[in-house]
């Protein structure tokens, strides 16, 4: 069998992707009492900085692996705890409906006292609301965490499709105490399900409410929905992976770690440099800053 250049690089690209990372598991112990399980992607080389994940609605931090495993190959280590409102948490069953939301807080404030210094919170769709009010959003709080919301910790947040705005639980008034840079990320097929009236453009609230310092950036994706076909979150899904669209995100999420968060002065200025060339309000990948 003959294999071409282009195969060959694909196949050695592959093969330094495997080799770059080691996935494990370990387990935290939650403020009530509860064991948290976390997938952890450590990279074989230099860390440059750490991220804390959390995952959609009943998925799994495994499923976000065509997501995670190209950043941990690029040199980031990434913890991702299995939240109670995942299906395959043994405990599901005694976290319905809002009851999950503390747990999650829960999970990754447990966390975040690991880490010896600062990092990224990054999370999709129900994560991504997690994430944004770890940096400092503040929607309706259990009382546990009335004042313990934002995470002083976090340095940046990558929120991927978070929610718009949800009657009693989360507004625009929620999101604009946002108080660090974020990369918030939407599709234009990204329509919210079960909500009248609901569009894609209600995914990117967070950012309009924000207020401009030059470090909040949009990514709306052209024909992306909220999987990415299949390539996150629900891997069972029976339509295509969007690979080409979660590539082109992941590079730029690289790009804004390394411009507001982990990168020095001169990489740092660089990453910006390459941002802004990024710039576009038009094509199939749009991406906005204020």
């Amino acid at each position: 069998m003959r294999i071409d250049r282009r195969q060959c690089l694909a196949l050695m690209a592959a093969s330094v992707i495997a080799g770059a990372h080691a996935r494990t598991q370990e387990t935290l112990r939650a403020a009530d009492g509860r064991n948290i399980q976390l997938d952890v992607w450590r990279p074989s080389g230099k860390v440059i900085g750490r991220v804390h994940f959390s995952h959609g609605a009943a998925s799994s931090p495994w499923k976000y692996s065509r997501l995670l495993e190209p950043l941990c190959a690029a040199g980031y280590e990434i913890w991702a705890p299995l939240h109670v409102d995942s299906t395959e948490h043994p405990l599901t069953a005694q976290f319905k409906g809002m009851a999950s939301w503390a747990a999650r807080l829960q999970d990754m404030h447990a966390l975040s006292l690991t880490a010896r210094s600062h990092y990224i919170a990054m999370g999709h769709s129900y994560g991504a609301l997690v994430s944004l009010t770890l940096g400092g959003a503040r929607p309706t709080a259990p009382a546990e965490f009335a004042d313990l919301l934002r995470d002083w910790s976090v340095s940046a947040v990558v929120a991927l499709s978070p929610p718009g705005p949800i009657v009693g639980f989360v507004d625009a008034a929620a999101y604009s105490s946002l108080d660090v840079p974020a990369l918030i990320q939407t599709g234009d097929r990204d329509i919210p399900l079960g909500l009248a009236d609901a569009r894609w453009q209600d995914h990117l609230v967070a950012y309009d409410a924000a207020r401009a310092s030059g470090s909040r950036y949009a990514l709306v994706l052209e024909g992306v929905d909220h999987y990415f076909g299949s390539a996150i979150c629900r891997p069972e899904l029976p339509v295509a992976p969007q690979l080409s669209m979660l590539s082109s995100t992941v590079e730029i999420i690289e790009l804004f770690l390394a411009a507001h968060a982990f990168g020095n002065g001169a990489t740092a200025l660089t990453a910006r440099s390459d941002l802004g060339k990024r710039l576009a309000s038009e094509g199939a990948v749009r991406l906005t800053r204020k």
